[in-house]
């Protein structure tokens, strides 16, 4: 009887109580790594997860997670690199589905001390978890103001947009409303997320031609937020339901200087540019908002045809509208007399595709990358993330950028809340794309904003910080964990880092009242 007592306790002891499940405890040594094939051991256990996991995918209420987000392969890596190929490997082999979820979660939302029963090393059954982060009640708050001044204070708000079809006119066609009534909706939820972001300038894709999209939302943003919005008129007349770029802005803000300037390369109507000075300051900045050619579609030729290295089809046309954003800028330089140039837009491109990899080249910075990293997107298909939404900007640009944030109220929702499958009238799924907003300062130098002395060194077992004593700094991991959290004490400050685990981490350095990030790889 004594044996079989010891027995049990020795049993219970590698148990934990959760709720009234025993489940053995498991921690994933590396989320970026794991595959469904670790599962394998515990089919038929159940057990409780000491890692987030993150839901990746909720279309038609089937849920998929994984204990880190799924990125696409092309929004990470080089088309066809070696990074590449094992950016594919992972994706396909790092989520599991999941029943017994309750109630709806959006994308992105983390399960915090799951336990769960393995039935397969594909499936498992929720048996309780505290679910954190990403939630519609976070993003009612606004948008995140913390991203927005990293490195300092905006003076200045640009917000671009793909409005997924906004029709007023030509309803019924097959694309956007079908009626009156789906029009509505459509204006309801746009025009709360737009006046929720508050922007100085809106630059908006997939909006009708002509004047009657751009005057409407004009008018609806007055309305909800007691300024004056009007629209650059690009003298277009509404004859079909075929979309176009356009600018709104706030009039008491900023006006435009001169015409807008546009080109055709690609697809029509879809590439302008226009001079903006801010009427407190007299400073100028040139904005592009753009819309690239899609991924898919019949007829690609040439070099248009999906050549099966992630990048879609069309990628020939994409590229050369990248090309001809940089020569339109370039042969306008006389006219706005003013480098500063930021490019936005649904450029249908992930961050390491040929389109985006071409603007870099020529001079732009991505302000994804640069502002966060890996850990950005604006889009999701099928439970993939990235960023097809842009903004980045010229060298000249860059030190009058204070940061920018990515609004998630839409490519995280499932599909059965936009206008047309519901009677949902918020601001959530508005669009397929998140909006993407940047801060500016204008009137700000780039002495004022950078804090040069300031650097971080990676080494085998440490870290060092020079010159920002008085400062803090925090590290978070590729998924946003938060790692470390400390103040920064000396002139050298060494943060140990061979307890840290092998990968990418992102370093926030705050810093006399600025931000400076960093990416840093811990081999």
């Amino acid at each position: 009887m004594r044996t079989q007592l010891y027995k049990l306790w020795m049993t219970v002891c590698l148990l934990v109580v959760t709720g009234s499940v025993w489940a053995l405890n498991v921690t994933i040594s590396d989320p970026e790594s794991w595959t469904t094939s670790d599962l394998s051991r515990y089919v038929g256990q159940t057990i409780t997860f000491t890692n987030d996991w993150y839901v990746c995918n909720n279309y038609n209420d089937t849920y998929k997670i994984s204990p880190r987000r799924i990125y696409s392969p092309t929004n990470q890596a080089i088309p066809l690199s070696m990074e590449y190929y094992s950016c594919v490997q992972l994706n396909q082999s790092g989520t599991i589905y999941i029943n017994g979820i309750s109630g709806y979660h959006r994308m992105g939302e983390r399960l915090r001390n799951m336990t769960v029963y393995v039935n397969s090393t594909t499936t498992v059954t929720l048996q309780s978890c505290t679910w954190v982060g990403n939630k519609r009640s976070d993003l009612m708050q606004g948008i995140d103001m913390e991203s927005i001044d990293m490195r300092g204070t905006h003076n200045l708000l640009v917000c671009g947009m793909n409005l997924e079809y906004y029709l007023v006119e030509n309803l019924g066609t097959g694309y956007g409303p079908s009626d009156a009534t789906e029009h509505q909706r459509q204006r309801t939820k746009v025009g709360k997320a737009l006046a929720k972001i508050g922007a100085d300038i809106y630059g908006l894709v997939e909006i009708e031609q002509g004047q009657s999209a751009v005057s409407e939302i004009a008018s609806d943003l007055t309305a909800a937020t007691g300024r004056t919005y009007t629209y650059v008129n690009d003298r277009g007349s509404s004859n079909s339901s075929f979309t176009k770029s356009g600018f709104v802005y706030c009039s008491d803000v900023v006006r435009p200087i001169g015409p807008f300037r546009y080109t055709n390369a690609g697809v029509a109507q879809r590439k302008y540019m226009q001079l903006f000075e801010q009427i407190a300051t007299g400073e100028r900045f040139v904005y592009s908002i753009n819309h690239f050619k899609a991924k898919s579609g019949k007829g690609a030729t040439g070099d248009n045809v999906d050549k099966g290295d992630g990048q879609g089809a069309y990628n020939g046309t994409r590229q050369d509208e990248a090309h001809a954003i940089l020569s339109l800028f370039e042969q306008n330089s006389s006219t706005f007399n003013d480098p500063d140039l930021l490019i936005m837009g649904d450029l249908n491109a992930y961050g390491m595709e040929d389109p985006i990899r071409i603007l870099t080249d020529g001079g732009m910075t991505d302000l994804h990358r640069e502002m966060h990293a890996d850990s950005s997107y604006s889009y999701t298909y099928y439970g993939v993330a990235g960023y097809l939404d842009h903004a980045l900007c010229s060298q000249e640009l860059l030190p009058q950028v204070t940061g920018m944030t990515v609004f998630h109220i839409n490519s995280d929702e499932q599909d059965d809340f936009t206008y047309d499958k519901s009677t949902d009238t918020t601001m959530f799924r508005c669009s397929d794309h998140d909006p993407v907003i940047v801060g500016l300062n204008l009137n700000h130098s780039s002495t004022d904003l950078y804090i040069n002395t300031a650097e971080v060194l990676t080494h085998r077992a440490n870290m060092e910080i020079h010159n920002a004593n008085g400062g803090y700094v925090k590290i978070y991991d590729i998924n946003g964990r938060l790692c470390w959290d400390e103040t920064i004490t000396n002139t050298t400050h060494t943060i140990e880092t061979n307890h840290y685990r092998a990968g990418l981490y992102i370093v926030h350095i705050y810093y006399n009242g600025k931000i400076m990030q960093y990416k840093i790889i811990i081999n």
